[in-house]
């Protein structure tokens, strides 16, 4: 071991309102086959594959630096998102799981979970993946009918799909697939009530269920404009949404945050941290962090383009554009948004230590009364099902 990362072991970690969240690390890897309409997330289509043991060293040096930033830390979730991660190769996913826990240590029952897309060669990856450390996987399923993957721009067919489910069954005790719903007006309930029926009877522990959303800059955003991409309205997917919330709490999966539902225990933990406002470092092109240091708690990004990336990391050591301290009121309101995603809610002497400032009772009571808000046992303060659905207006309207 380096007297560096001899270091950055040493219990250096700042004692802050919401240190028991946990400490995560997020890998992003920013290629994918093909660029999907709906998608704003920061991913790229290249003609050539990249080159791999380039982007490990820079990984590597990404990692670094944040560990100098952070050091003391124990890790206790890694997410490898994108993009598409399940195009990585195994030594490349063990290569940067070794620089983790040379910088940090790792905790022996961390979350290491992968992002991957259904389609048959990348599933084959699956056992070389859990050879390298990875102990959970994320599944972008998306549907499970053909017609609506291809308007969602996905490679692969509904077959494709469940048989990647059932690859991921065989190397990995914890797994998750995401579905998009509320895709398209011809989806009644009855339709999502069988195509969700049929996801959970292949699920083990875990389900994302997200409702469409058409989101700037987009291929759906300029077909939406268009007119010539047709979404339901707020009622229908308000209906869609409950029927999910019906169906998941009848298999024993229900919703822990508003588009995640798992069985008890079964949390995905790496999300945890971020909605319960914990510490996250974000290596690669595009990702965010937010680290606490000696100068406060620390919003950070990256450097989007995967080539200038590379050679800002190369360069400098780190590719970070943005490194901005966060005020006590934005410290406050991000704790508000992140944390009132989860069924369990916030505390309110934990927005008091972030903020500086308490919550007004008198907008509380009004929210109770409207039926947007209520008390939990402990003191937590939670949306209820109506207020999930109206979670920006009572966000604003607690954090004014």
């Amino acid at each position: 071991m380096t007297a560096l990362a001899a270091l950055d072991r040493q219990p250096m970690v700042p004692d802050h309102p919401t240190a028991g969240a946990g400490f995560a690390v997020y890998v992003h890897w920013p290629f994918c086959l093909a660029k999907c309409p709906y998608c704003d997330f920061n991913s790229h289509v290249r003609l050539q594959p990249p080159d791999q043991a380039r982007y490990i060293a820079a990984f590597r040096r990404e990692l670094a630096h944040r560990a100098q930033l952070a050091p003391g830390r124990t890790v206790s979730s890694i997410f490898f998102g994108g993009g598409t991660p399940s195009l990585m190769e195994g030594r490349t996913v063990g290569a940067i799981l070794d620089a983790i826990a040379e910088f940090w240590v790792v905790d022996p029952d961390c979350e290491v979970s992968l992002e991957a897309n259904p389609t048959s060669v990348e599933a084959g990856r699956f056992a070389d993946f859990r050879a390298a450390g990875v102990n959970r996987v994320s599944l972008g399923v998306q549907a499970l009918n053909d017609a609506d993957l291809k308007a969602l721009g996905r490679m692969h067919s509904a077959q494709e799909a469940l048989d990647a489910v059932a690859i991921a069954r065989k190397y990995f005790e914890r797994y998750s697939f995401d579905l998009i719903y509320a895709r398209s007006p011809a989806q009644t309930p009855a339709l999502w009530r069988a195509e969700l029926e049929l996801a959970i009877s292949h699920a083990a522990e875990h389900l994302s269920l997200y409702q469409l959303t058409i989101e700037p800059d987009t291929m759906f955003e300029r077909l939406y404009k268009a007119g010539k991409l047709a979404i339901p309205d707020h009622e229908a997917g308000a209906v869609l949404y409950e029927i999910t919330q019906e169906i998941t709490q009848k298999h024993g999966l229900p919703v822990y945050e508003i588009s995640n539902h798992a069985r008890p225990g079964a949390q995905c933990r790496h999300n945890l941290v971020y909605w319960r406002y914990g510490e996250y470092a974000g290596v690669g092109p595009g990702a965010h962090g937010r680290l606490v240091t000696s100068e406060g708690r620390m919003a950070q990004s990256t450097e989007k383009r995967p080539e200038i990336w590379l050679e800002r990391v190369e360069a400098e050591g780190h590719a970070l554009v943005e490194q901005e301290r966060l005020s006590l009121e934005a410290q406050g309101d991000e704790y508000l948004l992140m944390g009132l995603r989860l069924v369990e809610g916030i505390d309110p002497a934990v927005f008091t230590a972030l903020s500086g400032r308490t919550l007004s009772q008198t907008r509380i009571d009004s929210l109770i009364d409207d039926g947007l808000l209520t008390f939990k046992p402990g003191g937590k303060l939670a949306c209820t099902p109506d207020g999930a659905l109206l979670l920006d207006a009572v966000v604003a309207d607690l954090a004014a």
